[in-house]
């Protein structure tokens, strides 16, 4: 089980507030170290199937992290310091009410 910081449960609720949406690729860093963060285990995830192109693309950027060996505290500081990055560059609203997910 891995321990969840505080500043990890920030910025994953800080990422929903931004005032723009982030690029794909930004989209899938975050998505990835987000994985790693919370100790998911990728050996015990689903290849997508043929046709699911984001499904191919998140499992890619999930595996590329997961072959670089980072810790789940490790992608959970990068985590953090990508949340900040991107608050700085498409700005945030704290009042903002975060958009429902879509798969």
């Amino acid at each position: 089980m891995v321990d969840i910081s505080p500043a990890f449960a920030k910025a994953q609720e800080e990422s929903k507030k931004l005032t723009s949406k982030p690029d794909n690729d930004e989209l899938l860093a975050l998505y990835a170290l987000f994985k790693i963060g919370n100790g998911e285990d990728f050996s015990k995830a689903e290849k997508p199937g043929m046709f699911d192109l984001k499904g191919k693309y998140k499992y890619n950027a999930w595996k590329d992290l997961v072959d670089e060996g980072i810790t789940p505290e490790t992608a959970q500081e990068r985590y953090v310091k990508k949340v900040e990055e991107l608050k700085e560059k498409y700005g945030f609203d704290a009042n903002k009410e975060p958009e429902a997910v879509k798969s």
